[in-house]
């Protein structure tokens, strides 16, 4: 069973001031700014949500294709899709743009400044759901607004079972908007902040919502995850990460391990956890796509983290 995976694909760019933001931006003249800093490190980085997932699902054994938009600029991550055997006959070259692209600069406190070009991502409408035999489950992750709009409503009328992952796309949508997507959607996964925002905006509690799908995902960081289904919460524990690196991607990483665990019809506790190893994998190494493991490797790594084994 194959995933088609809706979201963002991008360009991240991350940099690093060996210095601390507040020693150079000076209160009184924040009306005023006018900075500028040295960045000795620089990266360039494969991302966006749906090149993650698709990435982390390759890892795992699992199929998944990305459904998404890309500008001129993307022959350097469609060599890197290639070389990891990733599907790219859902992506859409949106001409006279640019592929997403982010621009972080972290200093010694972790504090961040980004910046962030949508590019083709705005054209994400533009390149519909095209059902076909082998697609079982869909993911609808961040994404231009009304292609994320599009693209549920395309899932739910192919009859096609799918996942509501918001993320950073939340604040887009009004309650009415959310409830929409829950609605349509087969299982919803959001982080504790992203929970909040949604009970805030539906007027719902996570109880209520999750009595409308099968299942509701929290995920809490080093807390663990909380799955809501059948009326019942299951906590599953945090595993713990070799190093504490990068936590960008973990999500991502994470909503793999979901989509393995449904694909394979794998119990919520299997699944979770399974989820909840692919997030501290992530985090040991920077970047969303650096990591890389073998079958044996993560069975192994299941066992010690959590006393049981993968079925």
């Amino acid at each position: 069973m194959n995933a088609l995976i809706s979201g963002s694909l991008a360009y991240d760019t991350i940099m690093v001031f060996p210095e601390r933001f507040r020693d150079h931006i000076l209160p009184e003249k924040v009306h005023m700014l006018n900075v500028s800093f040295l960045v000795p490190e620089l990266r360039r980085e494969f991302g966006g949500c749906a090149g993650n997932i698709a990435y982390n699902l390759r890892l795992l054994g699992g199929q998944g294709r990305p459904l998404g938009t890309v500008g001129e600029d993307f022959e350097p991550y469609r060599r890197w899709l290639d070389h990891c055997g990733i599907d790219q006959q859902d992506l859409l070259t949106v001409p006279g743009t640019y592929t997403a692209q982010a621009y972080i600069t972290t200093d010694l406190d972790d504090n961040q400044i980004t910046a962030f070009h949508p590019g083709a991502m705005n054209h994400a409408h533009d390149n519909p759901v095209r059902p076909a035999a082998d697609i079982g489950l869909g993911v609808v992750a961040p994404n231009g607004r009304q292609g994320m709009l599009d693209h549920a409503r395309q899932f739910a009328e192919a009859g096609i079972p799918f996942l509501f992952d918001p993320g950073q796309g939340l604040p887009m949508f009004n309650g009415g908007d959310l409830m929409a997507f829950i609605d349509q959607a087969t299982w919803v996964a959001v982080n504790e902040y992203e929970a909040a925002l949604l009970e805030e905006r539906t007027g719902h509690s996570l109880e209520r919502l999750a009595g409308r799908v099968a299942a509701l995902i929290v995920t809490r960081g080093a807390q663990g995850s909380l799955i809501h289904t059948k009326g019942a919460v299951l906590e599953i524990p945090a595993a713990r990460p070799d190093a504490v690196r990068d936590p960008t991607g973990c999500g991502d990483a994470y909503r793999a391990g979901l989509i393995f665990g449904l694909q394979r019809g794998l119990d919520w506790a299997l699944t979770g956890r399974v989820a909840s190893l692919m997030g501290a994998i992530k985090v040991a190494h920077p970047g969303t796509q650096n990591h890389r493991f073998e079958r044996a490797e993560f069975e192994a790594r299941f066992r010690e983290a959590f006393g049981m084994a993968l079925a």
